[in-house]
């Protein structure tokens, strides 16, 4: 029987007999022709833009560094600072775009202080307008950023700041106690501090934020979709289905439709006319809805950046802001106590004079006086925050060839600029490798000495509108853990290395023996 002639037999037959339908073979010269001008265009664009800069001398086709930035983070980002060298900065590539790293404060100064249209935007994340949305604080300038920022502002103010403080220690003394109690079930074993931080710290800025608007079930979802939002953090920018990035980005729309739903409650409360602002939306919205009323009274439309959708947004901006960065601050604050027993003494018998146990064993609540008057321990946190800045990038795009002053190099319009808040931190300061809270006294006040260096909370227009709530938020955990719990790391080799999560963390996610120091952590317990 003669054998049938599959396809792939016909179309060697066919093609051997001179005949190609589809004309690949005289296409497929021109593609791979193509394809090589198009790789050679990419890496002389590359070399034209770098310059005279330091880097490597040829890059990846489209990938760049990326594999290695996203699977080796903390020894990549140590790569380009030892690369930047003297200069200050160097130059790598990163899935099609160009960037450049900055190490030199002076340079980082620069860029945080020249955010405009014509000179450089923040955009958070190198794809952060597909996460965060066009429309966000971050890409706000001028009259319409100052004025957002106006709005902003009593969510701040030292009364709201106080009411946050009531609601901040009671979760995290519910917190602690369940770490004790976990330790006493398991005696002799240390566990890593980081998700459970991270848990905390979720609790705390949705109760603060967000108030009794969340429902224990909004709660639960919320938790889920911030979840994916991080996993996306780190992932490859692929916007397709069964992508961590497609997952992060529907988890963004997500979690502002329930802030949206909390932003509808807040403006019904608050134009009750005795209600009183109970957490942050609150505060904000007091505000709000006069301007909002006053406008339809007098027949205008309603005042820019004032819709329920709008205001979510800015709020799950706080929450992103709050969230990781504190979480990152409070495992740092632990070992470096820890590592550091004359600082943890000196902070022990502040908070003791301030804020102790009443005879029967019950702790009365703290107060923003108890608080301002914590100087010491202020310092331990802000020199925290130098020594380990959580967010220890944020990247910037040039909106034009923008001039770097000193530098002797221009940065091409399109390029992506992370200046290094890391490293900024360990110049200037008087021995600046050193962990010293008295650098931050009233004495030697460093802080403002060396206040270009200090770029933890960002510097000009666009600085950080939430530090002295960041700021209360770690002293009040220190205070806190300091007082209730005896602690100890279980130190391996390496445990404190830098690990980026995407915020940076010991490596060892703070792993650590727990027990109790008092009888009882509340007055009801």
């Amino acid at each position: 029987m003669a054998a049938v002639a599959g396809p792939e037999n016909a179309t060697a037959l066919y093609l051997s007999d001179g005949g190609d339908p589809l004309g690949v073979t005289s296409v497929l010269p021109w593609a791979l022709a193509l394809a090589m001008l198009l790789l050679g265009m990419e890496q002389l664009s590359y070399v034209w833009k770098k310059g005279s800069l330091p880097g490597p001398a040829l890059v990846v086709p489209f990938l760049g560094s990326a594999g290695t930035m996203i699977m080796k983070p903390t020894d990549y980002w140590r790569r380009l600072a030892d690369a930047a060298g003297s200069r200050g900065l160097c130059a790598d590539y990163i899935i099609g775009r160009f960037i450049v790293f900055i190490k030199s404060a002076e340079l980082s100064h620069g860029v945080f202080s020249n955010v405009r249209p014509d000179a450089f935007q923040v955009i958070g994340h190198p794809f952060g307008r597909k996460l965060f949305g066009e429309h966000n604080l971050i890409y706000m300038f001028g009259q319409e950023h100052k004025d957002l920022r106006r709005r902003i502002a009593p969510n701040f103010t030292p009364k709201a700041l106080a009411s946050y403080i009531d609601l901040q220690q009671g979760i995290i003394v519910s917190h602690i106690r369940r770490w004790v109690e976990r330790s006493e079930s398991s005696p002799g074993s240390a566990f890593p501090l980081r998700m459970l931080c991270r848990d905390m710290n979720l609790e705390t800025s949705q109760t603060v934020f967000a108030g009794p608007y969340l429902s224990p079930e909004a709660r639960r979802a919320f938790n889920k979709d911030y979840a994916l939002f991080n996993v996306g953090l780190m992932a490859l920018p692929v916007d397709l289905p069964g992508f961590a990035f497609r997952r992060a980005r529907l988890a963004v729309g997500h979690l502002v439709t329930t802030l949206s739903g909390c932003v509808v409650e807040s403006k019904r409360r608050m134009r009750e006319s005795e209600a009183e602002p109970s957490c942050l939306v609150d505060f904000w919205m007091k505000e709000t809805v006069r301007e909002i009323d006053e406008a339809e009274r007098a027949g205008l439309p309603p005042p820019p950046e004032s819709g329920d959708r709008e205001i979510a947004g800015h709020l799950f901006d706080f929450l992103f802001a709050a969230q990781d960065a504190s979480t990152s601050s409070l495992l740092w604050a632990i070992s470096l106590l820890e590592s550091h027993p004359e600082v943890l003494a000196r902070v022990r018998a502040e908070v003791a004079s301030l804020w102790a146990a009443t005879p029967d064993g019950a702790w009365p609540a703290i107060t923003a006086d108890m608080v301002r008057g914590m100087r010491y321990t202020e310092s331990v946190v802000r020199e925290v925050i130098r020594f380990r800045p959580p967010a220890t990038l944020v990247p910037h795009i040039a909106t034009r060839d923008v001039p770097l002053p000193g530098a002797g190099y221009t940065v091409p319009k399109g390029t992506i600029v992370f200046p290094s808040l890391l490293e900024a931190s360990f110049q200037g300061f008087s021995k600046a490798d050193r962990f010293d809270p008295d650098r931050f006294s009233e004495e030697r006040q460093e802080d403002r000495l060396y206040k270009k260096n200090f770029l933890a909370f960002g510097a000009g227009a666009h600085q950080c509108v939430g530090q002295r709530y960041a700021v209360n938020h770690l002293l009040l955990f220190v205070a806190i853990f300091v007082s209730l719990v005896d602690f100890r790391r279980d130190r391996t080799p390496g445990c404190d290395d830098i690990a980026y999560v995407p915020t940076i963390a010991p490596k060892d996610d703070c792993r650590v023996f727990l027990s109790r120091r008092c009888n009882r952590f509340t007055n009801t317990q």
